[in-house]
């Protein structure tokens, strides 16, 4: 039992420090802010909750956009109080004009919902000019105290977040080529494909998550860590090479899933086909786990792999009138597939680098 619970608060120690700070953060800030007034603690301690971010790049992105926020907020909010007086327009205007405002000045999605939300923090109570300014500084408090607190969400910087997400998505999509290897080699069924092809387009889903964690570390080096600026493009390089890779492995399971349904992989090309798959599975592996192995040698895992799907075209065109024509199709592919991975782990892809250039 015990063994149990100290393995789930290991499994969930990032997110346990996130919202212990979080929780320090907003109780920091409403303890600094009771100093100002009433009630500042309580709008201190809000705009701490909605500020604090897994990063200190990521805070200070949004604490600025709050402060702005809050002064357009407030703005709207005394211009339509004093116009209409406090009340049903009032309300809706101050909803209305945040938002649009907050959207205009690029504040960011969530900032863009929150200066409603502060506004309406703000007129609460019953507005006036003074009232205005003494949640105006509530809110810098909050801003502030929740950018010092987020140094400490996360023991790890944005561009090691990045390569610890790449590197997961890269060797769960080895474990994948390998586990579609082995099924090829021993005779695959419809099931195996369709469970192939799940966990294939699981990945893919991930690569959102992988997409705003590389902007964040590009944020953070341009606003944070300057000098860091080439190991962010090296990230950023190294993920859209396991983006592309993902996607063909993506690819490839459809096509196996599709060949189950039909004529299934040609048996006389069924071991060159799981060879070229394991070597693939071998050439990200070690792309992943041993990159300064790989750099400078003079015959590199993705040399083997493109070796393997050669092995593999030969002997569809050889045996060409011994195989079905679907099975030749299915069976290039596989191999198109398969050398665009090849290219993009030793970053030859064109499409790569016109991707790279355009960021």
């Amino acid at each position: 039992m015990l063994a149990r619970i100290r393995s789930s608060i290991e499994s969930r120690r990032l997110w346990i420090r996130q919202i212990a700070v979080a929780s320090l953060s907003g109780a920091t800030a409403w303890l600094i802010g009771n100093q100002i007034g009433t009630n500042g603690g309580v709008v201190a301690a809000i705009v701490s909750t909605l500020t604090i971010r897994i990063s200190l790049h990521r805070s200070l992105r949004e604490g600025i956009g709050q402060i702005l926020g809050t002064v357009v907020g407030a703005g709207v909010a005394l211009i339509s109080v004093k116009i209409f007086g406090f009340g049903f327009i009032a309300v809706g205007l101050t909803i209305f004009f945040g938002a649009v405002l907050s959207r205009a000045l690029r504040l960011g999605t969530i900032a863009s919902v929150n200066v409603p939300v502060v506004a309406m923090i703000i007129i609460g109570p019953g507005l006036s000019e003074s009232t205005a300014v003494h949640r105006l500084e509530a809110t810098f408090i909050g801003a502030v105290i929740a950018i010092a607190f987020s140094y400490f969400s996360h023991p790890n910087t944005p561009i090691d977040r990045t390569y610890e997400l790449l590197n997961r998505l890269g060797l769960q999509g080895a474990d994948l080529l390998a586990e579609m290897a082995e099924g090829v080699a021993s005779g695959y069924s419809q099931e195996d494909a369709g469970h192939w092809l799940a966990k294939a387009r699981a990945l893919v889903r991930k690569l959102p998550e992988l997409r705003m964690q590389i902007s964040d570390a590009k944020g953070y080096t341009r606003w944070i860590r300057i000098g860091q600026r080439e190991e962010a493009e090296k990230a950023s390089m190294e993920s859209l090479a396991i983006e592309h890779t993902l996607v063909q492995i993506r690819v490839i399971a459809r096509t196996l899933f599709d060949a189950s349904i039909s004529s299934g992989i040609a048996d006389i090309s069924r071991k060159e086909t799981a060879v070229a798959l394991s070597a693939a599975s071998y050439a990200l592996t070690a792309h992943i786990e041993d990159p300064e192995e790989i750099e400078g040698a003079s015959k590199t895992p993705t040399d083997d792999l493109r070796e393997a799907t050669q092995a593999l075209t030969q002997t569809l065109v050889t045996n060409n009138e011994k195989v079905e024509r679907a099975q030749i199709v299915k069976g290039l592919s596989v191999v198109s597939n398969i050398e665009i991975i090849a290219d993009s782990l030793d970053f030859t892809s064109p499409a790569l680098n016109d991707q790279v250039e355009g960021l």
